[in-house]
């Protein structure tokens, strides 16, 4: 399903930004980015698709995690330093209290079959998650048909999630 080009929303206030974050991070279960990106470019419209990719493609290749390397750029973006900073709070303070709580239950009822099969599932439904955002995210890269772009994309998924070969390695080359 293609996103029908609009007019960009203003830039959120930093009230607006520390809620959005916080928000996606907890409803994200094994991943933020999907839930991200459909807020930011689909529901609020802070960003166009390309925007976003361009973004995103920028925190894949800094240290650290995506979504907070992400949360960075768009708080800068859209804020300056503050916004960076309140991004940043609001997509990493509510799940890191989660975190601490589920993680000492975890150490008590680990050994439960029914936790082992919740596990499971949300396992599964976070493979799903990725994939969704994945094609979602190719998709103007291939509709606009420009250069070798969606060739490279082919072959670094070849490269790295086929045949195994080091990123740094598929990086250099």
């Amino acid at each position: 399903m293609s996103e029908v080009a609009s007019a960009p929303e203003p830039a959120p206030s930093l009230p607006q930004i520390f809620v959005a974050f916080a928000g996606v991070s907890m409803i994200a279960f094994g991943g933020v980015l999907p839930w991200a990106r459909r807020m930011i470019v689909e529901q609020r419209r802070w960003m166009s698709a390309e925007e976003f990719n361009e973004a995103f493609a920028l925190c894949q290749f800094l240290p650290g995690p995506n979504i907070v390397n992400f949360s960075v750029v768009f708080g800068l973006r859209m804020g300056g330093g503050w916004g960076a900073l309140v991004a940043v709070a609001g997509v990493l303070g509510p799940p890191l209290a989660i975190v601490m709580v589920l993680g000492a239950l975890y150490s008590r009822f680990a050994e439960a079959e029914a936790l082992q099969r919740v596990l499971a599932g949300l396992a599964a439904a976070a493979a799903g998650l990725i994939i969704a955002a994945s094609a979602k995210m190719a998709e103007p890269v291939f509709r606009r048909r420009i250069g070798p772009a969606p060739f490279v994309a082919l072959g670094v998924f070849a490269a790295v999630g086929i045949m195994r070969w080091p990123l740094w390695w598929v990086v250099l080359i």
